[in-house]
């Protein structure tokens, strides 16, 4: 069976805009009653071929150069020094063309080059500048285009899983399984310690409420996040008393940082469940936040073993993974591994700017 070899998009405009441009000066030059067969054969092929020639070798230093990533402003120079470099390459190729194949057609021109060069640069010259002018921002229009619709497909997939994220956190607080635990908690409270059970109530309260109430486009300081976090520690705290020890460590130096909304928070209550609900005796959570070699650093360690590959997450961890990639454009990174004592390390690296 033979494999059909597709020509890419890119070459059949190259290969059909230049085509239609030739032409048009080989229909300029028929209907002048000047036309040779001959001549406008070569005129044709050679003419296409310094075409795409030039503008592919441009495409090809643009993109190593990594041009089409820059901002307007940078680029508009770039473009406009490239263009007066193709421009004269295109003089110099196209009048030596047009001097050489006259000269193997015809035998004879009887005039110098640099008679037949002066005659027509000037002419030639602007004809590839405005070649070299519509190829050039064409090029880089149709890539702009491309980057901004890139960049509003990434921006609503962004808004999506924040989205997302939201309503897992608000569904694992109102899942039956943690309201019952909580409501069992504050029903014992009431007769046990009074004072204690209208506590739980407005933690559980202000989770409910930061749940509804929080935003799904913006980010949130690092300390808003983390008095999030603490309420909900401290209700569960009720509920798993001593099988629950805490430790809380943050560094005032990142307390104002923006980070993901739930972010922390998706960590804490993935350890809860994972890890400190599957073993009888209970175990500890640690929350570190810290700045390290330029990147906000934000750990989450926990009693417990990874029941899962690190490849296949879950849904929770997944949609914390994507909206990092996404957000910050590679400048953050999400790990979760098992340590050797049968702790779980949960780590968030954010470049600080």
């Amino acid at each position: 069976m033979k494999t059909v070899t597709r020509i890419s998009v890119y070459w059949k405009i190259q290969l059909i805009a230049w085509s239609i441009t030739s032409l048009y000066w080989g229909g300029l030059a028929f209907f002048t009653g000047n036309f040779i067969w001959k001549i406008g054969l070569a005129d044709l092929l050679l003419d296409v071929s310094i075409g795409i020639l030039l503008t592919h070798l441009y495409r090809n230093f643009a993109l190593k150069r990594g041009w089409n990533k820059l901002t307007l402003k940078r680029l508009v120079p770039k473009m406009v020094l490239s263009i007066l470099i193709l421009s004269v390459l295109y003089l110099f190729l196209i009048v030596g063309k047009l001097y050489l194949v006259r000269l193997f057609t015809l035998k004879y021109i009887g005039i110098s080059f640099m008679a037949f060069f002066k005659d027509r640069q000037l002419s030639v010259f602007i004809t590839g500048t405005r070649l070299m002018s519509i190829w050039v921002l064409a090029y880089h229009l149709y890539h702009y285009s491309r980057l901004e619709i890139e960049r509003v497909k990434e921006n609503a997939r962004l808004s999506l899983l924040i989205k997302e994220a939201q309503l897992n956190t608000l569904s694992a607080q109102l899942n039956p399984h943690f309201f019952f635990n909580a409501l069992n908690t504050i029903k014992f409270l009431v007769l046990e310690n009074p004072y204690s059970a209208r506590r739980a109530i407005d933690l559980l309260s202000e989770l409910l409420r930061s749940s509804l109430s929080s935003t799904t486009g913006e980010l949130v300081t690092l300390n808003d996040e983390m008095n999030l976090v603490k309420d909900y520690l401290e209700l569960e705290k009720m509920r798993f008393e001593e099988r629950l020890q805490i430790e809380i460590v943050t560094s005032a130096a990142v307390s104002n940082c923006l980070i993901l909304p739930m972010s922390i928070q998706s960590l804490v209550e993935n350890a809860i469940k994972h890890g400190i609900e599957k073993r009888k005796h209970g175990g500890f959570i640690s929350v570190k936040t810290e700045e390290e070699n330029n990147f906000i650093k934000i750990s989450v360690q926990n009693s417990g073993k990874l029941f899962y590959e690190t490849k296949n997450l879950g849904i929770g961890l997944n949609n914390l993974k994507e909206r990092l990639l996404l957000h910050y454009n590679g400048n953050a990174s999400f790990e979760i591994k098992e340590l050797d004592d049968e702790t779980v390390l949960a780590t968030i690296l954010i470049r600080s700017k």
